[in-house]
């Protein structure tokens, strides 16, 4: 297990579609994810089975929807997404930046 993240020193993981991810760190019950949008990037609506998610938005500003209720935030602000709770998220700027904390783990981002 790391005990350190060094973000000059990882890469970003690229997505698709003007979306990137890098891992900031994880245990088996928690995990923190920094993900990167350009302008205009979805988040494409989604619920998860088994994860319960926060996301912070670290800059930018984000077009969120949440159980049906949309929302501007902006650097500073968070959200909540439930396990099996629809949400997604639009970038409203170029180098959007949201931490994404999920529990448990993602597997599949490994």
């Amino acid at each position: 297990m790391e005990h350190y993240f060094d973000n000059a020193n990882t890469p970003w993981i690229e997505l698709g579609d003007g979306i990137r991810r890098k891992i900031v760190g994880h245990t088996p019950d928690l995990m923190s994810v920094m993900v990167q949008f350009d302008k205009g990037s979805i988040g494409t609506p989604h619920a998860h089975e088994a994860h319960d998610q926060i996301v912070f938005v670290v800059a930018g500003s984000f077009e969120v929807e949440v159980a049906g209720v949309k929302r501007t935030l902006k650097a500073g602000d968070s959200f909540i997404a439930p396990r099996q709770v629809w949400h997604g998220v639009v970038s409203l700027e170029q180098g959007g930046m949201l931490l994404d904390q999920f529990s448990p783990r993602r597997d599949d981002f490994l």
